[in-house]
């Protein structure tokens, strides 16, 4: 059987009164860099996502979780991108919104659920993501779950009148 439920947080889908929260991490301009977001959203914009983020993956070729406390507090978010079924492959993004939450084992913890969910459930083959070279709690993070550095883009992303490099880790599955 398939769990998104963990020790201490479990995933879940979005729902109409997640607005508020997606909204604050969408207009958080210190998080910009992560997400490639260059403008603010709209309420009305993340309404209609949330009204049209329970299509299937097979479909839209994403997923977005949101990452809970077991008190039903919502720590963050937690995405699977560039779905492709036909390569068995998707990328991996994780929020965990403030800053005080975080180091607390709670992004591990949804980072392992959504990998098993992954790999067994959607009988994915590879996984991937892409952190700067300046997110060493994220290189960490990932690389504590087995994903290895497969690669270094240079120069790859214009933030604040500068070029940052990125680099790309994969997990194989076994």
């Amino acid at each position: 059987m398939i769990s998104l439920k963990g020790k201490n947080i479990y995933l879940r889908a979005l729902e109409p009164e997640d607005l508020e929260f997606i909204h604050i991490i969408e207009n958080d301009e210190s998080i910009w860099e992560i997400s490639n977001t260059q403008t603010p959203y709209s309420k009305f914009l993340i309404k209609q996502y949330l009204e049209h983020s329970q299509k299937d993956i097979f479909e839209v070729k994403q997923l977005r979780l949101v990452i809970s406390s077991y008190e039903d507090e919502p720590l963050g978010m937690i995405d699977i991108f560039d779905f492709d079924f036909k390569n068995s492959r998707a990328g991996i993004g994780i929020l965990i919104k403030d800053e005080a939450e975080r180091k607390k084992g709670n992004g591990s913890e949804a980072l392992q659920l959504l990998v098993n969910y992954c790999f067994t459930h959607l009988n994915l083959h590879q996984l991937y993501c892409n952190i700067s070279e300046e997110n060493e709690a994220s290189i960490k993070l990932f690389s504590n779950q087995g994903f290895k550095e497969i690669g270094l883009k240079k120069d790859w992303n214009y933030v604040n009148s500068s070029y940052k490099n990125e680099y790309l880790f994969q997990l194989i599955k076994n």
